[in-house]
């Protein structure tokens, strides 16, 4: 896939609600996630099995009740960046929250190998 290829289709993906089944179409199976600050797991993940584990806890921790996904934004032929905002409920609290993240995506021999994102919390 070329880089607009996987980026179109992340973007559908999250906003279908696809995002665990593209991790196996769009991810290196070595892909690695860093993630602005540790919650607990640690901030680097390596390997798609560990990220959909992450994405197993952040599901466990909240109940997503709305948000965005921005179209795209390609820099070169190997990254591109998508913005992110969720209104969320903690399942732990009750607590509602607005989390808003960039994340830009590094791509090579057609998959994603790795994911990094900047958090901005309100």
């Amino acid at each position: 896939m070329k880089l607009m290829d996987v980026a179109n289709e992340l973007v559908a993906g999250c906003r279908e609600n696809r995002e665990l089944a593209n991790l196996d179409k769009l991810y290196a199976k070595d892909a690695v996630s860093v993630e602005a600050m540790d919650m607990g797991n640690g901030r680097e993940i390596t390997g798609v099995e560990g990220i959909k584990a992450k994405h197993a806890w952040f599901d466990s921790m909240y109940e997503i009740l709305g948000g965005e996904v921005s179209d795209p934004f390609p820099h070169g032929d190997d990254r591109f960046a998508v913005t992110f905002e969720m209104n969320a409920k903690s399942k732990e609290t009750g607590e509602m929250e607005v989390m808003k993240e960039v994340a830009v995506y590094h791509v090579a021999d057609g998959k994603i190998v790795r994911e990094e994102f900047f958090y901005a919390g309100e």
